[in-house]
C-alpha cells in the first residue's frame, strides 16, 4: 500500500490492484499549470528500471463526456508511438485500459509557462529563443506534412512542450491524421477537442473539419502555426483579429513583439485562403534562406539555430567550419540558456571530443567551461565519465588537452577511477617518446596524489609506493633537463606521503642523484627537496646519510647551488644539535619517525610559471617549511607551449621497441658562460628554441624501459622522438657526465631493477603503520 499511495493518481491505482499489472513508472507530483488546458493530465514521472525523469500523460475516461474523447487519446498512443523524429515528443512506454492510458514521454514542461518566464529575459535574449523554439516547431510540422503526407491539426501552445535540454517538442498527436487513413479521426470528431473553435482556420470555421480532407496537409497546420507565433511573442494580447470572421490581414500596429523580419512570413501563414497560405515547409524555407530578400533568413541568422546545426554536423563539417563554430560556443557560451548548454551543447561536445584530432585542445576546455553548470551530482555520468574514457585515447593532442586541463576535474575524480581506469593509461606518457608528453605526465602526478595526502582519493599504497617511484626513478635520468628537475620537486612533494619504509629507501637516493645533475637548477631542486623532507628522516639518516650527501655541493661551481647548499646544511646541522643537547641532558629521542601530512600545496600549472611564498629558482630558502612551500611553487617550465599541429594527430599506441631518443650526449652539460640547455620557470634566462626533428607516432608501453644513446662516435643522434628543450653538445666521450652514464646503464642493462635499491620499494610484510594517513 505504500507503493500505491506514491503513486499520486487513483487512476493508477485503481489499474494497479485490478490487473496486478508492474507498471514501468512511477507518478510524482502533478504539472497543475497543464492542468484542464487539453484532454491530458501531467505528472513528473520516474522511470522504473533505471530511475531516470520522465514525463507521464494521463487520461481518464471516468465521465460520459470523457468516454466520448477516448478515440481522441487512443490516436494520440498510436502517433505518437509510430512517429519518430528529434523535434517530436519522445515516446517510451504506454499503458492502456478501458477506461485509462498512460503515455510515458521523456520529461517535459508546458511552453505555455515558459514563455511567460522569459517575459522577464532581455528583449534580444528572449526573441532569440522564441526564434529558435519555432524553427524546431516548423521543422516537425514540415516532417509531418510533407513526409507522413498527415494533419496535425492541433498547433498550438498546449501542444508544444520544453525537453530538459531546452529543445521544443511538438506534442499533442490527437488529432493527427492522415486523409488516406480509414481510422482518420480528424476530420469527424476534431470539433471534439476542446477549444477546437477558436484556434480553427478559416476554412473549418466556415465548413467544419471535413472541408480539411480536401485541402493539402498543411493548410490547417499553418494557420495554427500563425496562431502560435503570435501567442509566443506576445503571450499577454489576445488572438489577433484575423483569426476571426471576416479575417482581417494583420496589421503592422497589430504586430506587437513580432519581429519585423517574421512579420510577412507571419501575415502569409494567417491568409483566410488555405491555397495561397504559406504551408509551415515553405515558411521554414523562408527563414532559413538568405537570398530571398526582405523577410527571409530569421532562422538562418538565429545564433542558437546556427549552433544546432553546427553541433549536428560537426562531424562531416571542414577544419574552418569547426573552428568557425568553436569560437562562436566559446565566445557565446555565457549568453546560452543554462538547460540549452548543459544538455544540448555539452552532449554534442563530448560526443565530438571522442573523436580526438588536432580540436581536441579547443573542445576539452569548452566541455569544462559548459560543465560547470551542471549540478554536482550529475557531473560524474555527465562530464567525468567521458573525460576518463579519453584517456584511452592514443591520440596525443587528446592527451594533452586532458592533462593541461587536468586542475579543472581532478577534485572530482573518486580513488577507483584514478586506480582503475586513469592510472593504467597515464603511466604510459612516462616512456612516451615526446618530450612533452612525458613532462605533462609528471606534472600531473602531484594534482592526483594531493588526494591521497588528504586521504581523499587518489592513488593506492601500492601505486604510489612502489609503481610510481619507478617512472619517477627513470625520470631522474630523463635526457631533458626540465623534466629531470620537475621529477625532483616532485618526489620531494610526495615525500611526506609515503610510506615510512619507502622513505627511507628511496628519499636520500633520489635526492642524492639531484644532486649530481649537471643542469644548476636541477641541483638547487635536489637540495631543496632534502630542506622540504627535513621530518622524513631520523637523526641518524641526518647524520650518516643526508648530510655526507649534500656536502659536497658546497664547493658547487655555481654560487647559487652553492649558497643553497650552505643553508641545507645550517638546517640540517641545527636538528643535528637539537637532537645533540637531549642526548646530553639525557633524555633520549625515539628513532623512529612518524610519517606527517604534506605542507599545504599549490598546484602546478602545466607549462607556467608560479612563484609561491616569493620562490623561484634563484631564491634561497631557510627553513624546511619554506622549502616544502618554494617546491610547491617552483618548477622548470613547459620544453614547449603546445605540440605542433603534426604532433597532434600522432598516436600513442603501444608498440614493443619505441624508445626514447636522447642527444648523443644527454643531459647537456652547461657551457664555459653557465648558459642553461633548458627553459627556467619563472627565471629571465631566454628559452631556447632548438629544430623540432620528425615525431614518431609510437608510444612505449608502461613497462618498457627508455634506451638511451650514449655513443661517442661523430655524427647526429637518432631523432624520433621531439627534442624539445634539448642542446646538441659534441660528442666527445669526456663530455658525457659520470652519473649519466651509470643512470643509463642502471636503466639499459637491468630493466627490472630499482635504480634506487634492488628490492621493492614497497615493505609489503609492514605493519599498517608504516603507512602514511
Amino acid at each position: 500500500m505504500d507503493y500505491l499511495r506514491t503513486l499520486g493518481s487513483a487512476a493508477v491505482s485503481s489499474l494497479v490492484q485490478k490487473s496486478g499489472l508492474t507498471l514501468p513508472f512511477s507518478l510524482g507530483n502533478k504539472v497543475t499549470s497543464f492542468e484542464n488546458r487539453t484532454i491530458w493530465s501531467l505528472y513528473d514521472g520516474t522511470k522504473r528500471d533505471d530511475g531516470s525523469a520522465v514525463s507521464i500523460f494521463e487520461f481518464e475516461a471516468n465521465t460520459p463526456a470523457k468516454k466520448n474523447l477516448l478515440p481522441l487519446a487512443k490516436n494520440a498512443v498510436r502517433k505518437l508511438r509510430t512517429v519518430r523524429h528529434p523535434d517530436v515528443l519522445k515516446f517510451m512506454d504506454a499503458v492502456e485500459t478501458d477506461t485509462s492510458i498512460h503515455i510515458m514521454t521523456e520529461r517535459v514542461r508546458p511552453l505555455g509557462p515558459a514563455i511567460r518566464e522569459w517575459q522577464t529575459k532581455g528583449a534580444q535574449e528572449r526573441e532569440a529563443w522564441l526564434i529558435w523554439g519555432l524553427h524546431r516547431v516548423s521543422v516537425a510540422l514540415a516532417f509531418l506534412n510533407e513526409s507522413a503526407s498527415s494533419t496535425h491539426g492541433n498547433v498550438r501552445v498546449d501542444s508544444v512542450f520544453i525537453s530538459s535540454s531546452g529543445e521544443w517538442k511538438l506534442g499533442g498527436f490527437d488529432l493527427l491524421s492522415n486523409p488516406k487513413d480509414d481510422a482518420a479521426v480528424l476530420y469527424n470528431l476534431g470539433g471534439m477537442l476542446p477549444d477546437a473553435a477558436t484556434y480553427s482556420s478559416p476554412e473549418v470555421k466556415k465548413g467544419g473539419f471535413s472541408a480539411l480532407k480536401e485541402l493539402p496537409p498543411a493548410a490547417a497546420d499553418a494557420y495554427g502555426l500563425g496562431l502560435l507565433i503570435h501567442f509566443a511573442f506576445n503571450p499577454d494580447h489576445g488572438l489577433p483579429a484575423t483569426a476571426q470572421p471576416p479575417h482581417p490581414p494583420p496589421t503592422a500596429a497589430s504586430r506587437g513583439a513580432i519581429p519585423t523580419s517574421i512579420f510577412p512570413a507571419y501575415k502569409k501563414l494567417l491568409n483566410p485562403n488555405p491555397k495561397a497560405r504559406l504551408s509551415p515547409a515553405h515558411f521554414l524555407e523562408l527563414g532559413m534562406s538568405q537570398t530571398a530578400g526582405d523577410g527571409s533568413g530569421f532562422f538562418a541568422n538565429n545564433q542558437l539555430v546556427k549552433v544546432c546545426t553546427g553541433l549536428d554536423n560537426f562531424n562531416v563539417a571542414s577544419e574552418g567550419e569547426k573552428a568557425s563554430l568553436l569560437k562562436t560556443l566559446k565566445e557565446s557560451a555565457s549568453s546560452f540558456p543554462i538547460e540549452f548548454a548543459s544538455y544540448r551543447v555539452l552532449p554534442a561536445l563530448i560526443s565530438a571530443l571522442e573523436f580526438g584530432g588536432a580540436s581536441a585542445a579547443t573542445i576539452l576546455p569548452l566541455v569544462l567551461q559548459f560543465g560547470k553548470n551542471v549540478p554536482p551530482e550529475d557531473y560524474p555520468n555527465v562530464i567525468l565519465t567521458h573525460l576518463v574514457k579519453l584517456y584511452t585515447s592514443p591520440d596525443r593532442g587528446t592527451r594533452m588537452a586532458l592533462l593541461d586541463h587536468l586542475p579543472e576535474y581532478a577534485d572530482k575524480l573518486d580513488k577507483k577511477t584514478v586506480v582503475d581506469k586513469i592510472w593504467p593509461n597515464l603511466q604510459t606518457g612516462f616512456t612516451d617518446t615526446v618530450a612533452l608528453i612525458r613532462e605533462a605526465t609528471v606534472k600531473s602526478i602531484i594534482l592526483l596524489s594531493d588526494k591521497a595526502c588528504r586521504n581523499l582519493t587518489g592513488f593506492n599504497e601500492r601505486i604510489m609506493n612502489n609503481d610510481l617511484l619507478r617512472h619517477l626513478a627513470r625520470m631522474q635520468a630523463d635526457p631533458e633537463a626540465s623534466i629531470r628537475t620537475n621529477t625532483c620537486i616532485l618526489i620531494g612533494r610526495l615525500g611526506p606521503s609515503l610510506g615510512y619504509n619507502t622513505k627511507k629507501k628511496v628519499l636520500v637516493p633520489a635526492f642524492a642523484r639531484a644532486l649530481k645533475d649537471p643542469f644548476v637548477h636541477a641541483r638547487v631542486a635536489g637540495l631543496m627537496a632534502f630542506m622540504a623532507t627535513l621530518e622524513c628522516f631520523d637523526v641518524e639518516d641526518i647524520a650518516t646519510k643526508v648530510i655526507p650527501s649534500m656536502a659536497f655541493t658546497m664547493i658547487d661551481k655555481e654560487k647559487l647551488v652553492r649558497d643553497q647548499a650552505f643553508k641545507a646544511m645550517e638546517l640540517f646541522m641545527k636538528k643535528l644539535e637539537e637532537h645533540a643537547a637531549t642526548m646530553a641532558s639525557g633524555r633520549w629521542l625515539t628513532n623512529a619517525v612518524q610519517p606527517e601530512t604534506a605542507a599545504p600545496e599549490t598546484e602546478i600549472l602545466p607549462g607556467g610559471a608560479l612563484a609561491l611564498n616569493g620562490a623561484s629558482p634563484n631564491t634561497l630558502v631557510n627553513t624546511a617549511a619554506g622549502a616544502a612551500g618554494a617546491l610547491a611553487g617552483w618548477a622548470i617550465s613547459s620544453i614547449g607551449k603546445k605540440l605542433a599541429a603534426g604532433d597532434l594527430q600522432t598516436t600513442m599506441a603501444s608498440a614493443a621497441g619505441a624508445a626514447i631518443d636522447r642527444p648523443t650526449s644527454a643531459p647537456a652539460p652547461l657551457g664555459a658562460n653557465g648558459a642553461l640547455s633548458s627553459s627556467v620557470l619563472g627565471s629571465s634566462i631566454p628559452l631556447a628554441t632548438p629544430a623540432q626533428p620528425p615525431l614518431t607516432p609510437m608510444f612505449t608501453s608502461p613497462g618498457a624501459v627508455p634506451t638511451r644513446s650514449l655513443t661517442t662516435g661523430g655524427g647526429t643522434s637518432r631523432s624520433k622522438g621531439m627534442q624539445l628543450g634539448a642542446t646538441k653538445v659534441p660528442t666527445s666521450a669526456a663530455s658525457i657526465p659520470d652519473w649519466a652514464e651509470e643512470a643509463a646503464a642502471e636503466v639499459e642493462n637491468s630493466p627490472g631493477a630499482n635504480p634506487w635499491g634492488n628490492d621493492d620499494l614497497m615493505d609489503v610484510n609492514a605493519d599498517e603503520d608504516d603507512w602514511s594517513e
